[in-house]
């Protein structure tokens, strides 16, 4: 005997609604372990592989591979009981039944907010949590019923004449479905004509269908759909403007030689950009902030998540670096290799992606000048950073070649002026020119 408990998807991260199956890693009828991972799936934020709470025999599997789920849809059954399980694998708890609370998914923790409950008994069919006393199969299916047709209402029909009745069976009109206009909802002959003439009426001709365009059609989903939906919303909802300015980075080149020569881990010239961003967002901390649309009000906030965007296989994501205020650049070096690593072998948790305060984009690993950035919403403000190229710079006077690069400012006009936004980025290029400048903020 086996009690068949159903596992749900679970909420996999903030505002994820659905995911996609990637791969199933069990068969039914295969054995699992408390929290043994039974599906991989793919988010609009990141690959994750789900682990099951329940230890048994898998008895359905709901969906196909490529298939989108919306979270709380019936991921499989599991079969659970001493029969069920042999000898080593994990058998449910005397706290499923008895009322405790259920044993959480790894990696996602206990919900203590509710109090426990007892679980009700209800009879199984297709696709149900409740656990049921019946030898376990190999799988569930049940027929799906068809809606009942809806009936006429019975009893006498409230007509009088003839006449009337004649009309409507000539028409075809069944008198029940009539509510008649007369006293006491008497059917009446206009009742009949009008509800004649509507039959016989022409149907309104269909729309001419459009031209489908031409060409391979790609789904706007996963990844691609949830980066598709972020900029749009950026661009419809915040009123953004760019500035821009190439400022000479011969000597931050230099000073990050002279760092990686005294040896230890090498400091990379995005952990370098990093640090002197959050030296500005310290000067100018209005562009370190959200817009709250609902309160009306402009919320400021007291650290800097750092996003970088990192371009994968599967498109562009943006991870993010807590508390960047408070690290050197050695520690942000470190931090941008872990995560970038992470990115680009998918496996991302949902938390390492949201978050973020302000966004580093650095573009210029492209072979590109500039751009104009779009905000990464709900953020303020994004820097981006072109490529650093030998060009002709007067330095000192004197026609040189330096190294140059263009940095972009793109942030929220409802957050602040252009003087700030001017500010923050002059300061930034300062730093850029003459990283001694940035020792007076250390």
């Amino acid at each position: 005997m086996a009690q068949v408990m159903e596992f749900k998807l679970p909420d996999l991260g903030e505002g994820l609604t659905e995911a996609e199956i990637v791969r199933w890693l069990v068969a039914v009828g295969d054995v699992v372990a408390i929290d043994q991972p039974v599906v991989e799936v793919e988010t609009a934020k990141a690959m994750v592989e789900v682990p099951c709470p329940y230890g048994g025999v898998v008895t359905a599997r709901f969906g196909e591979e490529g298939e989108e789920l919306p979270v709380g849809a019936p991921l499989i059954t599991v079969a659970v009981g001493a029969q069920s399980v042999p000898a080593g694998a994990a058998a449910v708890t005397e706290a499923e039944g008895s009322g405790e609370a259920p044993r959480p998914l790894i990696g996602y923790g206990s919900d203590h907010s509710r109090p426990a409950r007892r679980r009700r008994v209800r009879p199984v069919t297709a696709a149900v949590s409740a656990p049921v006393t019946a030898p376990v199969p190999a799988a569930v299916v049940v027929a799906p019923v068809a809606p009942a047709a809806p009936m006429a209402p019975a009893g006498p029909v409230p007509v009088i004449s003839p006449l009337v009745r004649k009309l409507a069976k000539d028409g075809g009109l069944d008198l029940r479905a009539l509510h008649g206009s007369g006293p006491e909802g008497l059917i009446l002959r206009a009742d009949v004509e009008a509800a004649l003439a509507a039959l016989r009426a022409p149907a309104p001709a269909p729309a001419p269908a459009a031209v489908a365009a031409q060409g391979e059609r790609v789904p706007l989903k996963g990844l691609r759909g949830a980066v598709a939906e972020k900029l749009s919303r950026s661009r419809s909802e915040i009123p953004d403007a760019t500035c821009w300015v190439d400022a000479d980075a011969t000597e931050l080149m230099a000073a990050r030689a002279a760092m990686n020569a005294v040896g230890g881990p090498k400091i990379s010239v995005l952990a370098l950009l990093a640090r002197i961003c959050t030296a500005a967002l310290a000067k100018y901390p209005e562009l370190n902030s959200t817009v709250d649309l609902a309160a009306k009000e402009i919320v400021r906030l007291p650290s800097v998540h750092l996003g970088f965007a990192a371009q994968t296989e599967r498109g562009l994501v943006v991870p993010v670096v807590r508390d960047a205020q408070g690290r050197n650049p050695e520690s942000l070096s470190a931090e941008f290799a872990r995560l970038t690593e992470l990115a680009r072998s998918g496996k991302l948790a949902p938390a390492d992606l949201t978050g973020g305060t302000f966004t580093l984009n650095n573009y210029g690993v492209f072979g590109v000048d500039g751009s104009t950035p779009i905000i990464n919403h709900p953020e303020a403000a994004m820097l981006g950073v072109g490529r650093i190229i030998d060009k002709p710079w007067v330095h000192e006077g004197q026609l040189a070649v330096r190294k140059v690069v263009q940095l972009s400012l793109s942030f929220d006009h409802r957050v602040c002026d252009g003087g700030t936004a001017g500010g923050f980025l002059r300061y930034v290029a300062d730093c850029v020119e003459s990283p001694a400048v940035l020792l007076r903020s250390l």
